[in-house]
């Protein structure tokens, strides 16, 4: 391997030496002023002056799909790979890509979650759970073929399938191809003295598959089948399964109801008990985490899960990065080098990074390519700042936003950082509540954290970069195609409480920005990969050669 030259270029305009204060406000994206709009609502004083000042300082960047790693553009961006962007300054593969190769290189198996897995097989049953389909939005169905061999090689002497159906990004009826396609292969294992089998099923939107916490009695239906090893439907194949429930009237792929797959006696031949491994083979998270939740969350209290077996349990990914769960998983988040953290430590930059608990790890760990710890400790000092314990966060919508802001403020003002590095958590962890009011409080507050940053910058004579990971405080309702807000049954609207796929603005200036420095019109689709590289000029350094390229340029005064 080549070794890195860590020596950056000088900028050939602009200076060093200037202190330059990057804030994340996460959840934060760009929508048309409504009034499920919380950043519109709130009185956000500093970022409508960000944003009427001049046109030529305030823009907007994509901060989901591609332009992060994801597959595609359906994809919500989230707050780990939009600090891996960030921080990164380039595109890494994450999802569906990142599993693929772990597959391809074999990583997969000597990563810690598939061995932690593993410890069950001698005496347990693996069970694989997710969405059989290729149309490779949620899962593949390659990918779980793949995972199904490589176990039987490995020494697992029994699976079992819980297959959800599809035709959602697939035609309706492809589920019958795709059992046929997974039973064939379970059928030559048993030649092979593998007892593999398909164990339950049902259709996504009706079993397990639910988002947002919107409906739990559609991740209990997939419980009382896969765990309990109990539906209203048993069948002797699961062919003959899902032939029969799609035979039913107005019946489809999507919301074919919870079946079992029984023995000759009635009994259902895999339920989950204790001593088993479970794997959630979905790459996607969103459809994921409910189920997550109900098998690692020892105080879990959505349904009542009658029986809780003692298993060891991995998703195919990480699924949530804040609450980390779950804590196991079998492909690890891509490892970034070259992170413009560490180019700009080597350069000798002094960094001052900070957030409270729930975001500390995202302005460190993320943004320095999923690292942990201090690159030169002589030079950089974090700094996590408790967050709110035993409470949901719009009990304390301020979270601590102004202590993250004093705290920036005094190492601006102490004179020992050239760059200050922070997460302001509100419009994100508050938005994620669904609650209306305290989201605009949220808003509000995280604005007023930006002033006191921002008028720490003027003291000095610095700079300023104001940026967003993604969207989540600027739209709150569920839309139709329209863009109007849905309402439920009774007539309420039906409130977001995730993510959205809105722009997020970039905002520069300060008393130290160079007087020529303007964002460029040039760049096709701009993302949250380019900011590296501007910050990387705002130091006064050029940033290398394959980073994503900078937003801003200087012209003439």
């Amino acid at each position: 391997m080549a070794t890195t030259n860590w020596t950056l270029p000088d900028h050939p305009t602009l200076p060093k030496g200037k202190t330059v204060a990057v804030v994340v406000l996460d959840g934060w994206g760009e929508a048309s002023p409504d009034q499920y709009n919380c950043i519109h609502v709130a009185q956000t004083p500093v970022m409508d002056s960000l944003k009427n000042g001049a046109p030529e300082k305030w823009r907007l960047v994509k901060a989901h799909g591609t332009a992060v790693g994801l597959p595609s553009d359906d994809d919500m961006g989230n707050s780990e790979v939009g600090h891996n962007a960030l921080g990164a300054g380039r595109i890494f593969a994450q999802g569906a890509k990142l599993v693929d190769a772990a597959l391809a290189s074999g990583k997969i198996w000597e990563d810690e979650g598939f061995n932690y897995i593993k410890e069950s097989f001698d005496k347990g049953t693996l069970h694989l759970i997710g969405l059989l389909s290729d149309g490779g939005v949620h899962s593949r169905l390659d990918q779980v073929q793949l995972i199904v061999k490589g176990a039987s090689e490995r020494g697992a002497k029994r699976i079992r399938l819980h297959i959800l159906t599809d035709g959602r990004d697939v035609l309706d009826g492809s589920s019958v191809g795709f059992v046929e396609t997974i039973e064939n292969d379970l059928a030559q294992l048993r030649e092979q003295g593998v007892d593999a089998r398909i164990a339950s099923g049902g259709g996504r939107m009706y079993v397990t598959m639910d988002r947002y916490e919107n409906d739990w009695s559609v991740v209990k239906r997939g419980w009382d089948a896969q765990v309990l090893g109990e539906a209203p439907h048993k069948f002797q194949n699961a062919l003959e399964a899902v032939k029969t429930l799609r035979a039913e009237p107005k019946a489809n792929d999507q919301y074919l109801p919870p079946f079992v797959i029984v023995d000759e006696s009635g009994k259902s031949v895999g339920p989950i008990v204790d001593g088993d491994a479970v794997v959630t083979f979905n790459f996607r998270a969103d459809r994921m985490v409910m189920l997550a939740k109900a098998l690692e969350f020892p105080d879990f209290d959505k349904f009542d899960r009658v029986r809780v077996p003692k298993i060891k349990y991995a998703g195919m990914l990480q699924y949530d990065g804040e609450l980390k769960l779950p804590s196991k998983y079998l492909v690890s988040p891509p490892l970034i080098e070259r992170t413009s953290g560490e180019y700009l430590v080597k350069n000798g930059v002094r960094t001052f990074a900070c957030s409270e608990t729930v975001k500390f790890g995202h302005v460190t760990f993320f943004w320095n390519g999923n690292r942990s710890g201090y690159f030169d400790e002589t030079r950089e000092e974090y700094v996590e700042i408790p967050s709110d314990s035993g409470i949901t966060f719009n009990e304390q919508p301020k979270m601590k936003a102004l202590e993250i802001a004093e705290r920036t403020r005094d190492a601006i003002l102490s004179g020992k950082f050239d760059q200050v590095r922070i997460n302001l958590p509100n419009g994100d962890m508050v938005g994620h509540t669904g609650d209306i009011e305290a989201t605009v409080v949220a808003c509000k507050a995280a604005d007023e954290a930006v002033k006191m940053v921002l008028d720490a910058v003027e003291q000095v004579g610095g700079i300023y970069l104001v940026t967003a990971d993604h969207g989540n405080a600027e739209d709150m309702v569920k839309r139709n195609k329209a863009g109007q807000p849905m309402l439920d049954k009774s007539g309420s609207i039906q409130i977001l409480t995730s993510h959205t796929l809105q722009p997020v603005p970039v905002a520069i200036g300060g008393p130290g920005l160079h007087p020529g420095v303007r964002f460029r019109s040039d760049i096709q689709t701009p993302g949250l990969a380019n900011v590296a590289a501007t910050v990387m000029n705002l130091h006064g350094f050029q940033a290398p050669a394959d980073y994503e390229t900078t937003l801003i340029e200087v012209v003439d005064k």
